[in-house]
Parts: C-alpha cells; sequence; structure tokens
C-alpha cells in the first residue's frame, strides 16, 4: 500500500528529518503540505517551505506550501482548511516540528521551557486535534509524531528535565489518541531513531563526533514512509524505532544511512 494521491500533512517540514519524509512521499506520487517557519532563506540554515515543495514536485508529487507556526491554533486550523481546500482531504499528519534545548532546571530559562512545550506538546496536539476530523474521513489514515518511547529511566530526565518532559508530552499523545481513535481505524503512532540523525539539532547541540557517528535522515524518511503506508488498523499504539520497522520490511544494508560508514553508531536519546 503506497502513498501515491494521498495527502500527507507535514510540519517543521523545510529542513532534516521533515524534509526528507516529504522527499520520500513525493517519490510515491503524494500530495505533500510542507509547512515550516521558514518562508525566506536564512543566513545559517538552508530550506524554505518554497524550496522544498520545488524538490516535492521534481520527486514527482504535488505540494503545497504553508509557513505555518504550530504554537498558534488559529493558524494550525486554516492551514488544514487550506490543505483540505487544494487536495480533497488529508491522510496521514506527520508531527516532526520539535524543539530542544538539552540544558538543566538552572540553566533553562522559562522562555525555553515555554517554546519546548508549546511546540512540541502543544503543537502535537493542536495539530492533531485539527486533523482528526479529516482523517476519519481517509480509507487509511495515520498520525505519526517524532517522539521517543515512554522511558521513565530517571538517566533521561537528569540533565535536560524540560526537553524530556516536552518530548514526552508529544508520546503521551500518541499514547492517549491511540486508544481514544482505535475504533475510527484512525492509526497513532510514534517513530524514534536508534542512533542520533545528523540534523542542524544534533551539530548544535552534540560535538562534532556524535555527528560523524549519527545516521543520515533518509533512514527516518524510509521507516515512516513504511508505517504510513501500513494499514491503519493494525498499525496503532506503538513506539516504532526506525531501524526495527526498517527490518521487518527486509533491509539488511544499513552502512547506506551511516555518515560514516564503519564507524560505531551513537544510540540517540531515551533509549537504554
Amino acid at each position: 500500500m503506497g502513498l501515491k494521491g494521498k495527502t500527507i500533512f507535514i510540519t517543521g517540514a523545510t529542513r532534516g528529518i521533515g524534509r526528507e519524509i516529504a522527499l520520500r512521499c513525493a517519490r510515491d506520487g503524494a500530495n505533500v503540505v510542507v509547512t515550516g517557519k521558514s518562508a525566506e532563506p536564512h543566513p545559517k540554515l538552508p530550506g524554505t517551505i518554497h524550496s522544498v515543495a520545488k524538490e516535492i514536485e521534481a520527486a514527482g508529487g504535488k505540494a503545497l506550501a504553508i509557513q505555518l507556526d504550530v504554537r498558534d491554533a488559529d493558524a494550525v486550523a486554516a492551514a488544514v482548511r487550506s490543505a483540505v481546500k487544494a487536495f480533497g482531504g488529508i491522510d496521514g499528519l506527520v508531527n516532526n516540528a520539535s524543539a530542544i534545548s538539552l540544558t538543566g532546571t538552572l540553566d533553562t530559562p522559562v522562555k525555553r521551557l515555554d517554546l519546548m512545550l508549546a511546540v512540541n506538546l502543544r503543537g502535537t496536539f493542536v495539530c492533531s486535534q485539527a486533523c482528526i476530523p479529516h482523517l476519519a474521513k481517509a480509507a487509511n489514515p495515520h498520525i505519526l509524531t517524532l517522539s521517543p518511547p515512554l522511558n521513565m529511566n530517571a538517566r533521561w530526565f537528569k540533565g535536560h528535565v524540560a526537553y524530556t518532559m516536552a518530548k514526552y508530552g508529544m508520546s503521551l499523545c500518541t499514547l492517549g489518541m491511540a486508544e481514544e481513535f482505535r475504533a475510527q481505524g484512525i492509526a497513532v503512532n510514534s517513530l524514534w531513531p536508534r542512533t542520533t540523525i545528523a540534523t542542524a539539532a544534533i551539530a548544535v547541540n552534540f560535538p562534532q563526533a556524535i555527528l560523524k557517528a549519527s545516521r543520515k535522515p533518509s533512514i527516518m524518511a524510509d521507516a515512516a514512509h513504511a508505517i504510513l503506508s501500513r494499514d491503519s488498523r493494525g498499525a496503532t499504539g506503538n513506539f516504532y524505532i526506525d531501524e526495527t520497522v526498517l527490518r521487518e520490511e527486509g533491509v539488511t544494508d544499513f552502512d547506506q544511512y551511516a555518515v560514516t560508514p564503519g564507524t560505531s553508531l551513537y544510540t540517540d536519546l531515551f533509549l537504554d
């Protein structure tokens, strides 16, 4: 079951994992709603909603670029209406937008705490809430949130409790909504990488050595594509790990995803 003709709404799609998922869906011939805050080129970071939209069209999909701050509930509702008007409905939502600060309690300004909670937890809830009435009408509806398994080991709270709460808030949306909408056939799942992924967030928050010991965003895109293609009634309430998903799909060559083939990989946060 591919994604040809399906409409996938992706938050934070201008770069990194969001962009890779958008392009992977496009290669199936999907309609991709590209949302993000970057409508104009950033001085330090590549990609805008418009540049990604062009890449989607070149890859074989159809694109709708919408500048969006997921903290603005009215703007989210308007973006969903625009997507439905353009493509006739929504088949999948990818909650990718996220803010990060790996700082301890005393080193996390309240403003940064508010940002992480608003983008990660609240943004996931608001985008899901806005899309669910339309997903309920789709043949194979999916919500896929990029958040970790709920690992309550204190080590994952100790060094960055604010970030952990914000990411686990996203995961709690998966846990609750999967059960709430199970009867309607809406799959609600989370996806997390086994290793760190070479994105701007890793480049900024981790040493260079960890970036080199990471995998490319394409592994997350391939895993997301596999999940979004599964029967929604038989695949819900899961906290998927990218490598496990792809092994289930028959993938055996994981060197293709390594930034530095042959290097020992760095396990991502929240995985013991």
